[in-house]
């Protein structure tokens, strides 16, 4: 009762806190509403200079927050990809920023017609728990090369990552340009009722509609990403060694906790046997034990687990064939929150695996005769946020491109495309709404102003009041045909 109270009040002061920090960036956006260029790039040098010099304590904290999460990896998903997405944006923004010259027509010279970008105001960040970095710092980089204030709210699920994160933000920006809440479930409704200019969500496709439910009622912009389902094509003719070797990489990262990972495999029913073969190979290379192997990240908390287990026993109950993907034989069951890779054969439509998101180590295997049986699986269901093929002919992997949808695609890769600075990044449908990244980044969070301009000579007077003269009659012979 105790421990409830203090939450409560807790809650309330960071609210306040969150309204206090709203109104004072609207009032500083007011007074700075076009950051010049050189601002802005300070702005990302400063992010990118607090970012190396907490580089370990930032590792450390994440780690933490897993009970177990490979240095490496997050150096890969979370430090790497930051960094390397301001040094893009860094390189770009000049170009970004200038206005784009548009054509005007005839019928409105002499004139001109351009689209000038400007920020948008105060841009709001909801982060998920799974790369609580990398999830943070994308957007704000985003954010910041618009010219926009940021307000990031924090998964209270990494609370050692969201604590520095808070830290080291406040010891290189101004609370009224760049501001770190952390908090509660309830700290993050009442975020996402604010009024911001537009917000942007990461996570569950059931939390996305709260979400855009509530910046409906301010008429928010929003962009959402979200997951869902995606899948992996294993083709009839590809190597089985590369599929299974990257497919294996891209669902061991972070334990499959990635909205990206492959959530199943069609795969030739032929060759199941021998994916589920080489599956197990691949991974033994990479992962020969997983229980004290700091290589192999944990599942972030005890109600992911047991969310997790409880997949595994529903399809068990029904009659799914489960492999254990356990190369040492290792006890798995007490005293660590990691879980083997497990592939799920024989599924059917009513196992929660093959309906919910996975979001973990677990892989369904569903077989198929013909390559369109695959693709019609993939579009009879929700559009994912990620695809992947795999397969070397390259009319094939046309085909796939041309007869699917998804928030974006790899082709005889896995995960690699969200790294890739130069493409846009967002989902389709279930998966998502909006895209960042890059160019894509920056012109979301930017306003497109259309501008019309004209000088002293007036050629509009020619279609004015009163009507039917010869000078309109010329103009509509000219221009309705």
């Amino acid at each position: 009762m105790v421990a409830t109270v203090v939450q409560l009040t807790e809650s309330k002061k960071q609210i306040q806190h969150t309204h206090r920090v709203f109104d004072d960036q609207k009032k500083a956006f007011r007074n700075n509403p076009m950051p010049s260029l050189t601002e802005r790039r300070e702005n990302l040098k400063r992010l990118k200079r607090v970012l190396m010099t907490n580089q370990d304590k930032l590792l450390d904290a994440i780690d933490r927050d897993f009970s177990c999460r490979s240095r490496d990896e997050s150096l890969i998903a979370e430090i790497m990809p930051s960094i390397q997405g301001i040094n893009y944006a860094l390189k770009n923004l000049e170009g970004w920023m200038k206005p784009s010259k548009r054509h005007v027509s005839l019928l409105f010279q002499p004139a001109s017609n351009r689209v000038h970008y400007q920020p948008k105001g105060v841009v709001g960040v909801i982060v998920p728990w799974n790369y609580p970095l990398y999830l943070a710092v994308g957007p704000l980089v985003a954010s910041l090369a618009a010219g926009n204030r940021t307000m990031i709210k924090m998964s209270e699920y990494t609370p050692h990552t969201s604590a520095l994160f808070r830290e080291i933000v406040e010891s290189a920006f101004p609370e009224d340009l760049v501001s770190v809440i952390n908090g509660e479930a309830d700290v993050a409704a009442d975020f996402s009722s604010r009024p911001f200019d537009h917000l942007l969500f990461t996570g569950s496709t059931s939390v996305g509609k709260l979400v855009m439910r509530a910046a409906a009622e301010n008429l928010t912009p929003v962009t959402l990403e979200l997951g869902g389902k995606s899948p992996a094509i294993v083709s009839p003719d590809v190597p089985m060694e590369d599929a299974a070797q990257r497919i294996a990489f891209g669902k061991a990262l972070n334990a499959g906790q990635t909205c990206v990972a492959p959530d199943y495999v069609l795969c030739p029913a032929d060759r199941v046997q021998a994916f589920v073969d080489e599956y197990r190979n691949q991974f033994a290379k990479m992962y020969p034990s997983l229980r004290d192997n700091d290589d192999y990240t944990a599942i972030i908390n005890e109600r992911q687990y047991n969310r997790l287990q409880g997949y595994l026993e529903d399809a068990r109950s029904k009659g799914a064939e489960l492999i254990e993907i356990n190369p040492a034989q290792e006890d798995m069951k007490d005293g660590t929150r990691k879980m083997p890779i497990t592939l799920a054969l024989n599924t059917t439509p009513d196992m929660k695996i093959m309906q919910d998101e996975i979001f973990g180590p677990i892989l369904p295997v569903v077989s198929y005769g013909r390559l369109d049986e695959a693709i019609h699986y993939i579009n009879d269901r929700p559009r994912p946020l990620a695809l992947y093929f795999f397969g070397y002919d390259k009319s094939i992997q046309e085909h796939v491109v041309d007869n699917t949808h998804s928030g974006g695609m790899c082709i005889n890769d896995a995960l690699m495309h969200v790294a890739q600075d130069d493409l846009p990044f967002g989902g389709v449908g279930d998966s998502g709404m909006g895209h960042y990244h890059g160019k894509e980044g920056f012109l979301t969070f930017s306003h497109h102003r259309a501008i019309f301009s004209k000088q002293k000579f007036n050629s509009g007077k020619f279609v004015y009041a009163p009507h039917g003269t010869a000078a309109h009659k010329m103009v509509y012979k000219l221009f309705i045909r």
